[in-house]
């Protein structure tokens, strides 16, 4: 279930990577998705009862189409410029991606408050592989960055926007 959870994270991070980002910035940028992944699990088992299964749909489908608006602003963007529009990720914008990336997590923790796992380790677990996942997409994207130059942010744009379809539909 964690791979499963970290495989988004490692998706929207390759295009991340595509950015001209530095080590630094992908450290933090892990180490932020992961804790996400760890503390939305938690607030779902907290608040597990108190939910229905309905809100699982409900967090998919409104991250589906924040990541649909940011890979085509992205995409666009790289055609009218060739500045990198994630290049100033930082502060609140790494947050609000941390967030959108994690927000599948939120519904898991819910199941989870439900049922007799032991939770501490598996959110743990979540937030771990997740981290790990999000650093091996941008290192990967970052590699690709020097192949694809100019294109990388329209391909950075349009692997964000297919997450964003996915998490849709």
């Amino acid at each position: 279930m964690s791979i499963a959870l970290g495989l988004d994270s490692f998706s929207i991070s390759l295009g991340l990577g595509l950015q001209d980002i530095r080590l630094k910035k992908i450290a933090i940028i892990g180490i932020v998705i992961g804790l996400f992944h760890i503390i939305l699990p938690f607030l779902g088992i907290l608040i597990g009862r108190l939910i229905s299964v309905k809100l699982q749909l409900v967090t998919s489908t409104l991250g589906g189409f924040i990541l649909v608006f940011v890979g085509s602003y992205m995409f666009f963007s790289a055609l009218k410029t060739e500045s990198d529009v994630l290049a100033q990720l930082n502060g609140i914008k790494i947050l609000s991606l941390s967030l959108i990336v994690s927000i599948d997590s939120f519904p898991v923790g819910l199941s989870l408050g439900i049922s007799g796992t032991q939770k501490i380790f598996v959110i743990f677990l979540f937030g771990a592989v997740s981290m790990i996942l999000s650093w091996i997409g941008m290192l990967i994207g970052r590699k690709a960055h020097k192949l694809l130059s100019k294109y990388s942010e329209m391909l950075g744009g349009a692997i964000l926007f297919v997450v964003g379809l996915y998490f849709i539909f």
